[in-house]
């Protein structure tokens, strides 16, 4: 999955229902410093409080290659980054909050996940509403593939019915290619065009979106146009050039609801995000680790890798690396402009000192701090930000 690296920090990505009434903040979505709180079900040993008793610091943790603490079953990379990075009832609750205050008149139905990596984020949004469909972009198909075995089994037939996976780079969406469903006894009615100009059967259920019985591209599917497109996890920082990413706005803001709709991205920075840092968060049965390397002051290039380490003796280095170009808030807003939005909203957040217990060391997040809406924000250490695109309005 090659986006959602989160920092180790503090609490991570829900406000749902239909109601303004029920979207509060209670929970905070996924963010680089932002680490979830421990769930219930992340308590699967017996070494719930003790994960990383041993080699916490890097000194342990560098030593060594990863096999000789390959003592048992390790879990599943994706599974780890989801308990540990991941928290996407709180990135909803935002989502909703954000769709009702800027375009409003409507309840946002029809999500777009780029960057999705496993699509922890689309599956929640289903769950929210049986009205709900969602689409899920990345090019990682081992990731695509897993969320099809472990989080779309676990919401149904229904589900199936209404999310759609595609393979494919967010700089040519239109050129994805549609994963194959573990169910295809839904597809039934719609009807679209392969590459061979012969046409196909699709599914159209009534709460349902298209899916294409074949292979088929995004630019095959009849879409409903996009309430709201996230891209989280400090994705765009996977594009490093502006021209990539003004193309990038461009295509999401194309895919909007002509009745409107909005863009969301998750930014960080601080002074510490320019230098090398390492952080960490304790879960019941593992330790979560947020590496960063040098930072480069003239490309603004920085390369972020995520390691696990479960019981007592078994580290998984390196589980996620990203190669990204840390992105200033001005920057981001300009080209947004320029693919068309007109009215873009920046809200903040303010994250704890990262110097103040030292690298290596638990970092944990106030979960009471709130993001803000705010017009000028002064350098702190770390903070963290979305920035929000409001279109057809």
């Amino acid at each position: 999955m090659g986006k959602s690296g989160k920092k180790p920090k503090e609490s991570h990505r829900h406000g749902r229902g239909h109601r303004a009434s029920q979207f509060g903040d209670e929970d905070l979505p996924s963010s680089a410093y932002d680490a979830p709180p421990p769930r219930p079900e992340d308590s699967d040993d017996d070494d719930s409080n003790e994960a990383a008793a041993e080699g916490e610091d890097e000194g342990d943790a560098e030593a060594g290659d990863q096999g000789q603490w390959q003592v048992g079953p390790m879990p599943s990379k994706f599974h780890l980054y989801q308990l540990s990075v991941q928290s996407p009832k709180g990135d909803i609750s935002y989502l909703q909050k954000f769709f009702l205050m800027y375009v409003g008149g409507r309840v946002p139905l029809h999500l777009q996940e780029d960057f999705c990596g496993t699509a922890l984020l689309s599956t929640e949004w289903l769950r929210t509403d049986a009205r709900r469909t969602a689409i899920g972009l990345d090019f990682d198909r081992e990731s695509l593939e897993w969320c099809l075995d472990n989080n779309m089994s676990k919401i149904g037939a229904d589900g199936y019915s209404r999310m759609l996976l595609f393979d494919g780079n967010v700089l040519q969406p239109n050129e994805s290619r549609l994963v194959k469903q573990k169910i295809s006894d839904l597809m039934q009615g719609l009807n679209t065009t392969n590459d061979n100009g012969s046409t196909e059967i699709c599914d159209q259920s009534e709460s349902a979106i298209p899916k294409c019985l074949a292979n088929s591209t995004m630019a095959d599917a009849v879409l409903p146009g996009r309430d709201v497109i996230c891209a989280f996890n400090y994705s765009c920082c996977c594009l490093h050039r502006r021209k990539d990413l003004v193309l990038y706005f461009r295509h999401a803001f194309s895919a909007l609801s002509k009745r409107g709709g909005i863009f969301v991205m998750d930014l960080y920075g601080g002074t510490s995000s320019e230098c090398k840092l390492r952080l960490q968060r304790r879960f019941p049965s593992f330790t979560y680790f947020w590496e960063q390397e040098e930072f480069d002051i003239i490309t603004r290039e920085t390369r972020i890798s995520l390691h696990f380490q479960v019981g007592k003796k078994q580290m998984l280095r390196h589980a996620f690396t990203y190669h990204w170009r840390l992105w200033s808030i001005p920057e981001i807003k300009d080209c947004l402009e320029e693919a068309g939005f007109k009215s873009i909203h920046v809200w903040v957040r303010e994250m704890p000192d990262t110097q103040s217990s030292g690298n290596a060391k638990e970092y944990t997040a106030d979960r009471d701090v709130k993001y803000e809406e705010l017009q000028h924000f002064n350098q702190g250490d770390a903070w963290n930000a979305y920035v929000v695109g409001v279109a057809n309005i």
